[in-house]
């Protein structure tokens, strides 16, 4: 199963207009009204890597695999949510199975497109799904530090563990979200075993008008400010935009960016944020069938990487033939690569990084 980012927020910022765009379909309902979507959209969505054209191109192939992440278009969430407001306890399981969480908010005002708070706020509706995801948090932690509170009077060992428990309900009381805690403390192991709402990281997506793109206006800058606080990331797209270049063919699409002063989209700009909060990277192999892109998680060992590919080879595997694509893509041949004293090998303790152009050496078993 793919590593999954659910997009949440309130009714009517335009979360589905952005999840159709992102995977250039219309299954998500678009509508002004609460509650359009109340079934998550699920989408495979490609992550935009330039290098695997720049591979392709040096050993021949037309045969391009992109890596995939998905995303889950979650129905909006509202005052009371966690309480069952707005069929809201089933949307908060929603997000509990997703592994990351982009929050859409509302930058642009629209008379057309009513706003379920009645005016646009930005930061108050960041406050609004941050506070109702707390406190599905709490309701969980105060189960599980009940239970621990018995635990404990029989087993000492878990003291620890029911002091961390304390400091994650306090923190979530203050209207802290658990992915605040240092990564690998006691309080972040508790909270992902818990499945906490708020222990998974979060991306901010200010949507914008078409006036604000290239130049964030006053409520994006608030977004982006508030992630900043929280040590995370925001994006600034507009929905609407990306809308109509999804449904235009590639070259078009790039003209269009072109002459509004983008390199590239929000939308790819999204994508790899996402890939990015997961925790996921990329090592790529390119031969005559094709350039592909794969998908590790940070800290992946060399066999385990080659196991991605194929189980056999992960089992079989002797050593990685490694080049940096930095060098591959400025010396364009293996020769040139192997000539230059650039081609490593490595053993089984490798740990892959981010760009790796790779060939496993492996023994076929009988």
């Amino acid at each position: 199963m793919a590593l999954s980012c659910g997009i949440v927020g309130l009714p009517n910022v335009g979360k589905s207009t952005i999840f159709n765009a992102l995977t250039r379909s219309g299954h998500a309902l678009a509508a002004n009204y609460p509650f359009a979507t109340i079934e998550p959209n699920i989408g495979e969505v490609p992550v935009p890597d330039d290098r695997l054209d720049v591979l392709a191109e040096i050993v021949g192939t037309t045969r391009i695999v992109y890596a995939t992440t998905r995303f889950v278009d979650i129905a909006g969430l509202v005052r009371g949510a966690s309480k069952g407001e707005g069929l809201g306890n089933a949307f908060l399981s929603h997000i509990r199975e997703t592994d990351a969480v982009a929050m859409v908010v509302r930058c642009f005002e629209d008379a057309n497109v009513t706003h379920v708070e009645g005016a646009v706020d930005p930061i108050r509706d960041i406050e609004i799904v941050g506070i109702e995801m707390a406190l599905a948090d709490l309701a969980t932690m105060a189960r599980r530090k009940e239970r621990l509170e018995r635990e404990a009077r029989a087993d000492a060992k878990l003291r620890g563990t029911l002091a961390a428990a304390e400091r994650l309900v306090a923190e979530l009381e203050d209207g802290r979200p658990a992915r605040m805690f240092e990564p690998g403390s006691p309080e972040a192991e508790l909270a992902r075993e818990s499945f906490l709402l708020t222990s998974k990281p979060m991306l901010y997506v200010a949507n914008v008008d078409e006036s604000q793109i290239g130049a964030p206006g006053a409520w994006a800058q608030k977004v982006i400010e508030r992630a900043a606080q929280e040590r995370g990331q925001a994006i600034v797209l507009s929905g609407k935009i990306e809308a109509e270049l999804a449904g235009l063919p590639e070259a078009d699409a790039k003209e269009f960016c072109r002459e509004l002063g983008i390199e590239r989209s929000g939308l790819d700009q999204l994508i790899l944020a996402a890939y990015e909060a997961l925790g996921l990277m990329t090592f790529l192999t390119a031969g005559p069938k094709e350039a592909r892109a794969w998908t590790i998680e940070r800290g992946t060992k060399a066999p385990a990487a080659a196991g991605k590919i194929h189980s056999d080879i992960e089992r079989g595997f002797i050593r990685a033939e490694v080049v940096a694509y930095e060098d591959y893509a400025r010396l364009r041949s293996l020769e040139a690569v192997r000539a230059a004293g650039l081609l490593r090998s490595e053993g089984k303790d490798y740990v892959m990084q981010e760009g790796d152009v790779v060939e496993f050496l492996f023994k076929v078993s009988m």
